[in-house]
C-alpha cells in the first residue's frame, strides 16, 4: 500500500456531519501534492448506515466497526478500536474535525500511535515538494504553518476552514462492515442531555451583524439591533464575552462554544477576532469587521476592513442609509 488519508467519520443517529464531508475537500487538498488512497472510518453501534452514506456520496472506500458498546460515543472505545484499525490502513494523515468529540480523542490517538499531532488546521498548501498545514497561534495573532516529521500525523480540522465536498458520486465507494465486541475498561458513557436548540433565526439569517466586548456596554446593542433591522432576514449574534456577560442569552453565541453559521453577509462589531470566535463563522460569504484596533485579528479574514469605534460609524452608516432610502 503506498500510503493513505484516512478520515474518521462523524455521525449522529445514522447521518454523516457537514464537518466530515469538509475533511474529505481538505483531503483532496492534499492528494494534489501527494497522491494517497482515501479511506473514510465509521464507528459505532449502526455503522453501516453512515458508512452506506458516505460511500454513496463520495464514492470512496469506507471501513465501518459495528460495536454494540458505541451506541453512546465512548473515548476509551473510540482510540481502542482506532489504535487496531489504522495500522492496518497505512496512514500518513489521520483526519478528524475539530469538534468536542474530535478534540476529545485526537490527541490521545496521536499518542497511541506515536504519530505526529497537529490541531486547528485551517489550511494545507505545498513548497517545494513538501507539505504543510496552517493555524492560527496567540488568539488569531500569527498564523503558523508546520510540516510533519513523523511517519502519521493526526490532524484536526476547524470546521468552516474548506468547503464541503458532497459530491454525488457515478459509482459508489466499497463499504466493509467489520463487526468488534470490545468493551471500554475504565470508562462508560452514562447518556446525552440535549442543550437548548440553537436560535433558528442565527442558522436561517442571510446576514448576522454579531456583537463583541468591543461593542463597550450593554446599551450600545441598540446599535447592532438598528443595524440588524436594516436587512431583511437578519439577526443579532455576540461572541462569548458578550454572552458571558449577559449581554445576550448563549443561544445567540458564534463561535468554538456556540453556534457555526455561514450567511451571506457577516457583520462583526467591536469583535477581536480569536480563533474561539472566527471559528463559527469563517464560513460566512462576505465578512465585514468594525473595530477601533487596526491590528485586530478579525481584519486578517475581513473582506472589508473598519478601523472606527462602532459608536461612530453605526449610526453614520444608518444615518447615510436612511437618507438615501436606498435598497439593502
Amino acid at each position: 500500500m503506498k500510503g493513505s488519508i484516512v478520515i474518521i467519520t462523524e455521525h449522529n443517529k445514522g447521518q454523516v456531519a457537514a464537518s466530515t464531508y469538509e475533511l474529505l475537500a481538505m483531503a483532496e487538498e492534499i492528494r494534489q501534492g501527494r497522491p494517497l488512497d482515501v479511506i473514510a472510518v465509521v464507528l459505532g453501534a449502526e455503522a453501516e448506515t453512515a458508512a452506506q452514506e458516505m460511500a454513496k456520496a463520495t464514492g470512496e472506500p469506507v471501513v465501518a466497526i459495528q460495536n454494540q458498546h458505541l451506541a453512546l460515543y465512548n473515548s476509551e472505545l473510540y482510540k481502542d478500536l482506532l489504535v487496531d484499525i489504522l495500522p492496518q490502513l497505512d496512514p500518513v494523515f489521520v483526519l478528524v474535525g475539530q469538534t468536542t468529540q474530535g478534540l476529545d480523542f485526537a490527541p490521545g490517538l496521536a499518542i497511541c500511535l506515536k504519530a505526529g499531532c497537529i490541531t486547528g488546521v485551517d489550511a494545507v498548501f505545498r513548497e517545494e515538494g513538501d507539505i504543510y498545514f496552517s493555524r492560527v497561534m496567540y488568539n488569531g495573532k500569527i498564523v503558523l504553518d508546520l510540516a510533519p516529521l513523523t511517519k502519521t500525523t493526526v490532524l484536526t480540522v476547524q470546521p468552516g476552514s474548506f468547503k464541503a465536498r458532497r459530491d454525488i458520486a457515478t459509482t459508489p465507494g466499497s463499504v466493509e462492515l467489520r463487526k468488534s465486541t470490545a468493551e471500554p475498561k475504565k470508562t462508560r458513557s452514562l447518556g446525552t442531555k440535549r442543550a437548548r436548540q440553537e436560535d433558528a433565526g442565527l442558522a436561517e439569517a442571510d446576514v448576522i451583524v454579531s456583537a463583541g466586548r468591543g461593542t463597550g456596554k450593554k446599551e450600545n446593542l441598540g446599535l447592532i439591533q438598528r443595524l440588524a433591522a436594516l436587512f431583511p432576514r437578519s439577526a443579532v449574534a455576540g461572541s462569548r464575552p458578550v454572552c458571558d456577560s449577559g449581554w445576550l442569552e448563549y443561544k445567540k453565541q458564534v463561535g468554538l462554544t456556540g453556534a457555526t453559521v455561514s450567511p451571506r453577509v457577516y457583520i462583526a462589531c467591536g469583535i477581536s477576532g480569536t480563533i474561539q470566535h472566527t471559528v463559527g463563522m469563517q464560513g460566512s460569504g462576505f465578512i465585514v469587521a468594525i473595530s477601533t484596533d487596526p491590528n485586530a485579528a478579525i481584519f486578517n479574514i475581513a473582506d472589508v476592513c473598519i478601523v472606527e469605534d462602532l459608536t461612530t460609524f453605526i449610526p453614520t452608516l444608518i444615518e447615510a442609509y436612511e437618507e438615501s432610502k436606498g435598497y439593502v
